[in-house]
């Protein structure tokens, strides 16, 4: 197993790792709309599921993948009055159309709205 880490997107907050490679599979951790930049959230599902799918994609990449190669995704709103509005965006990055899970939950780290991880093909 190789650990994958990119000053590209968020650095963990917790005891894990932006990603692991085990064998021609790449494992992304859960990605929350934090600009790696600056730590900011943008507000609005709109822009948090843009940064959400930028920080996915950013792992990906540093992983020798990319969200074409993404097999399953499961994401987390905590609102499902969002859902159209992170539909939309999500379909952008992940046009594929890979196997997917997405459930509200009540609260996810640092109060954003969105959350996604992601299985992919190296």
């Amino acid at each position: 197993m190789n650990v994958i880490s990119t000053p590209n997107a968020p650095a963990a907050i917790g005891p894990y790792s932006q990603g692991m490679i085990s064998g021609s599979l790449v494992f992304c951790s859960g990605q929350i709309p934090v600009d790696p930049q600056t730590g900011n959230v943008p507000e609005g599902i709109t822009a948090q599921a843009e940064q959400s799918c930028r920080n996915v994609a950013a792992v990906l990449e540093a992983a020798g993948s990319d969200c074409g190669k993404v097999i399953k995704t499961t994401c987390f709103i905590t609102d499902m009055a969002n859902f159209a509005a992170f539909n939309e965006v999500y379909a952008k990055y992940f046009v594929n159309k890979p196997a997917r899970s997405c459930c509200a939950v009540k609260e996810l780290p640092k109060g954003v709205l969105c959350e996604i991880e992601a299985i992919a093909e190296l």
